[in-house]
């Protein structure tokens, strides 16, 4: 640790758009949702800050002006928009008169999606990092500290600096090198094949038609009429949205090359839209809406088109989010996520210790039972 020097940030505008993406291109597991771009449309647009509940305390390791090693970090004062779920954790504290929040969480806010949460320039900056951590975790300033969807090598080191490991189910669709979706479908059992033929041709049936608009393609209106409809099926679930117009319009400016939003039209009418994020290897299935109500129409408009943009792109993964089991039955199979959690109370610690030692159990069932369910031909 003599060799560096830390700070925590408040503002990525401290680091420098050019300094952080630096060291984000030496990660093997980057995503664009690290970028400075998206990172920083969310402060800006104030999705991410104090009043929020998501409060900034990028950890950063210095050596003079070069930016040797980083991580994502926010003083959250609540458990919304994380995926992983502790709210039974918090009810714990606070039925025996502790806080539980403020808690330290490296994530990325909104976003169920894996990649890499210690950024370093090498071995000694990654080391150097985490023991930065362990010094930041233990100032008593918080009740515990949870890295969200590291990846399977950054978990390892995680628990090695004494966290404990949680693991989660999401659902991914591979390509495997199809040449269209019919070809896609031939994999899939009869039964499958036959629901998704259907689900598609209803939409058709309906005169719904869609427009995939590259990022630098769309226009303010597409992103009015987009929020418009992300905004919807907040409310409809009676919910508060956590982005807004701004945010949208940031990355849209910012990241062009990473956007896809996919719109649905009925006699030359927008109805509905998704926005998808992608590199030159994954999709990222993020968000949508729909201001009017076709069946099939989600189904459609988040999944097929995109899978078609994947098929046509040749994009290896398709990401589709937390959760939905729903998922399977249209060609996405299981994936194992991790979290890394660590809380200062010993007997609570003891506690959650021994609570994710039985869900660890109940996750590798619940694997066992989804494989058995592979939707795919056996041939």
């Amino acid at each position: 640790m003599s060799n560096y020097r830390t700070r925590t940030v408040d503002s990525l505008a401290e680091i420098g758009q050019a300094r952080w993406d630096a060291l984000l291109a030496l990660q093997a597991d980057a995503t664009p949702f690290l970028s400075y771009a998206f990172l920083h449309a969310l402060h800006e647009s104030g999705c991410v800050s104090k009043r929020s509940g998501w409060e900034p305390r990028y950890l950063t390791l210095w050596q003079g002006e070069t930016l040797a090693a980083a991580m994502p970090l926010y003083l959250k004062w609540h458990s919304y928009g994380e995926y992983v779920f502790d709210w039974a954790w918090a009810d714990a504290y606070q039925r025996h008169g502790l806080d539980y929040y403020p808690k330290l969480l490296s994530a990325i806010p909104f976003t169920p999606v894996s990649g890499t949460r210690l950024l370093a320039r090498d071995a000694a900056a990654l080391s150097a990092l985490v023991a930065a951590l362990h010094d930041l975790r233990a100032d008593g300033a918080s009740s515990s500290t949870h890295v969200l969807y590291p990846p399977p090598a950054q978990a390892e080191v995680l628990r090695d600096a004494g966290f404990m490991l949680r693991s989660g189910v999401q659902f991914h669709w591979l390509n495997h090198g199809y040449r269209d979706f019919g070809d896609f479908l031939d994999t899939l059992e009869q039964k499958k094949r036959k629901n998704i033929r259907a689900e598609r041709r209803r939409v058709a049936e309906a005169g719904i038609t869609f427009r995939q608009l590259p990022g630098m393609e769309i226009s303010s209106d597409d992103w009015n009429f987009f929020t418009r409809c992300y905004n919807r099926t907040y409310a409809t679930h009676g919910s508060t949205p956590y982005l807004n117009l701004d945010f949208f319009l940031r990355i849209g400016a910012a990241m062009p090359e990473n956007i896809l939003l996919i719109v649905a039209e009925r006699v030359g009418k927008p109805i509905a839209a998704s926005l998808v994020i992608h590199t030159a290897d994954t999709l990222y299935g993020r968000y949508w809406g729909a201001i009017e109500h076709f069946a099939c129409l989600h189904f459609e408009t988040a999944y097929y088109q995109a899978l078609e943009f994947c098929i046509r792109q040749r994009l290896r993964c398709f990401e589709g989010g937390a959760q939905g089991e729903h998922k399977m039955a249209r060609g996405f199979l299981p994936q194992r996520t991790w979290s890394a959690h660590w809380l200062a109370h010993p007997a609570f610690a003891d506690a959650v210790e021994h609570f994710l030692q039985r869900e660890a159990g109940g996750v590798e069932t619940y694997l066992d039972e989804l494989n058995e369910r592979n939707p795919f031909r056996r041939i």
